[in-house]
């Protein structure tokens, strides 16, 4: 993709996704996100009513009198993204691309956070850490973001979700509200890697797919090639067995999905290429808020 077309992407998706962060998204983030963390602020002499569990025992030992801890929420939160680059994020049989709706999905999200002055930062993944962005502040830095997701190239084609957010738990020291993009089509067992995520930060699983990863159209003999692996070869969609083999493949694998996100806790929105995806944001955003 040359610099020009680049520009006008990265513009279009701006223009779109800046739309939607402050005409609908600004103030459910806010809401959302609002209160995860908690920071000290000062002590004070203790007044009846306080919670004794904030006393802080050294000052009391000290003043020979009580005094507590007195906390307040923290305004600046770090923002994560998560995005899958392998080589089925390619594909888009309906709709966009799955890697264009990710990259719309990002940009809301991290204009979203721009509202609330928080910093973002982004791991792009295959089966490997294909580039780490630190979190930081401001438009210039989401329009930097909004182009590498736009026009990155990975160095391999396969998944492995572990290592996204093995790297994330042990990178990012300061608790984060994070989103793992991605169509989830993993065959590692990723359940422990996620439970220990979310213990450490707040996150929240975004599936992107196809509807044509979920079931075939019977159409006969098609050629066909694996995005990740590139193993090509001719598939007989007329056959009913192949097609109901094909399915209950996506079904297993929408199983673990479901399994996983359930027991580590994360939230889990699920979007196809051919829908809206504002619907199912606003929906994970709600969600978060009623906590």
């Amino acid at each position: 993709m040359d610099a020009k077309e680049l520009l006008k992407k990265v513009r279009k998706i701006e223009i779109k996704t800046r739309g939607l962060s402050q005409n609908i998204f600004a103030g459910e983030y806010h809401t959302a996100f609002k209160g995860r963390g908690m920071i000290f602020s000062e002590v004070r002499e203790y007044q009846p009513g306080d919670d004794v569990r904030d006393i802080d025992w050294n000052v009391t030992a000290r003043h020979n009198k009580p005094y507590v801890k007195v906390y307040e929420e923290e305004r600046e939160l770090t923002l994560m993204l998560l995005i899958d680059v392998s080589g089925s994020e390619d594909f888009g049989a309906k709709g966009v691309e799955k890697k264009e709706l990710m990259a719309e999905i990002a940009a809301t999200l991290a204009f979203s956070s721009l509202q609330n002055n928080d910093k973002v930062g982004v791991i792009f993944f295959s089966d490997k850490i294909e580039k780490f962005i630190p979190p930081k502040k401001g438009k210039k830095h989401i329009l930097l973001i909004i182009r590498e997701i736009i026009d990155f190239t990975p160095e391999s084609r396969g998944t492995d979700i572990n290592i996204a957010l093995e790297f994330m738990t042990n990178a990012i020291k300061k608790r984060a509200s994070a989103f793992i993009l991605s169509d989830f089509i993993d065959s590692h067992d990723y359940s422990h890697a996620m439970t220990m995520a979310n213990k450490r930060h707040e996150l929240t699983a975004i599936q992107v797919y196809d509807e044509r990863d979920s079931k075939l159209p019977d159409i006969g003999m098609i050629h066909v090639s694996d995005l990740e692996t590139g193993e090509i070869r001719w598939i007989d969609t007329s056959s009913k067995r192949v097609r109901k083999a094909y399915e209950k493949n996506w079904y297993e694998c929408q199983q673990v999905l479901a399994g996983n996100t359930m027991r580590s806790g994360v939230d889990l929105a699920q979007i196809r290429t051919d829908e809206d995806y504002v619907k199912a944001l606003l929906g994970v955003f709600r969600k978060k808020s009623i906590r």
